[in-house]
């Protein structure tokens, strides 16, 4: 008789108790690849929060504290952005198995990119809970795309009321980052309001913004975040419109359908899609566990989580320096010098400029690669 074989089961721990430390408990608990055992807090309510949905379990008050007294096999870092670098160089001193830091992975590309590089350098397996990348529909949407459903895709214009390019502007290019295979991106415009000094999440934020991205093939996203955007479709919150040479494909962000219309579907046809039990961080946890009964990271959802990174820093690189477009890779550009030209006024006829009616020739996009 054949030996059977049975899945190790990991233990856990959770620093910080927010939105996404209850994603994580709630995900651990329901898994049985893992045994949530610890939990991490500095605000007494959450850690007393914490021990009544999950008896038995350890509570601190700090990281160091519970590093220190109950090391684990996976740590999941979701504390605020600012601060994920220090807990997950921390966490990295321990003997760990495996590792999942919450989006976004820094308030900045820098510190982003050395969380992704210091779990990289201990060769462990890491994950980043970006939901769309696992949720059902959004995995068939994928799918369709990179069949060619809508022919070659053009352009992805998202709308997002009640959000912002961080907070969740990071979801939605993370997904045009997998739509578009992680294709370079030449350079990024926005435009933010900030006239009413919103916070969210412990992060400032735009009331109104507008933010463009053009790929190096053409590929452009648009996308509209902030506190009352309109949305195209009535009663939805968020809305994607994928638009290709040969259809289009519109969804509407964690709802579980979408409207596809090609030749096969002339009049468009609603996909109504079985979102399943699992959530989408139980999905990543479990893949984290997958990895690291494997023995083989995959950094792809690291590094394509911090390419949406970079493109949120450029969109309010972008906005502080005037609209002005930020061409990437981030690190090596330069802001330009203050420029004092005033579009939508009369030329006065001196003081330098070019006469748009003689431009020789169409000139490269900023940052075009040839």
């Amino acid at each position: 008789m054949a030996p059977v074989y049975t899945a190790p089961v990991y233990t856990a721990a959770v620093v910080g108790a927010g939105r996404g430390g209850k994603g994580s408990m709630a995900a651990l608990s329901a898994s049985p690849r893992f045994r949530l055992v610890a939990v991490a807090d500095i605000q007494a309510e959450a850690r007393a929060t914490a021990r009544e949905l999950y008896p038995g379990i350890r509570t601190y008050d700090s990281h160091a504290e519970m590093f220190a007294d109950c090391p684990t096999d996976v740590v999941c870092v979701s504390t605020w952005p600012p601060s994920h670098l220090d807990v997950t160089q921390a966490a990295l001193d321990l003997p760990l198995r495996g590792i999942l830091v919450e989006k976004p992975l820094a308030d900045n590309f820098s510190d982003g990119r050395k969380v992704v590089e210091s779990v990289r350098a201990r060769k462990l397996p890491m994950v980043v809970p970006h939901g769309l990348l696992v949720a059902e529909h959004s995995r068939q949407i994928l799918e369709r795309i990179r069949n060619g459903e809508i022919g070659q895709l053009k352009l992805v214009e998202i709308q997002s009321g009640g959000w912002d390019i961080i907070n969740a502007g990071i979801h939605w290019l993370n997904f045009f980052v997998a739509l578009t295979g992680r294709e370079p991106v030449d350079y990024v415009m926005a435009a933010c309001d900030v006239s009413t000094r919103t916070y969210r999440d412990n992060m400032q934020v735009e009331t109104l913004a507008v933010t463009y991205a053009h790929t190096a093939s053409g590929i452009r996203v648009v996308m509209n975040t902030g506190d009352y955007v309109s949305i195209s479709e009535p009663g939805e919150d968020t809305l994607f419109r994928l638009i290709g040479t040969r259809g289009t494909l519109d969804f509407y962000g964690w709802a579980p359908r979408y409207r596809l219309l090609n030749a096969d579907h002339p009049h468009g046809r609603l996909f109504e899609v079985d979102p399943g039990a699992a959530t989408n961080h139980q999905r990543h946890l479990d893949n984290l566990a997958t990895d690291i009964d494997r023995g083989q990271p995959d950094y792809t959802v690291a590094e394509g989580s911090l390419a949406a990174l970079e493109l949120c820093e450029a969109a309010y690189l972008s906005c502080r320096q005037g609209g002005i477009p930020v061409t990437l890779p981030l690190d090596k550009f330069s802001p330009p010098a203050p420029a004092d030209w005033q579009p939508g006024l009369p030329y006065s006829g001196h003081g330098g400029g070019r006469n748009g009616r003689r431009l020789a020739r169409r000139p490269e996009q900023p940052g075009r690669r040839n």
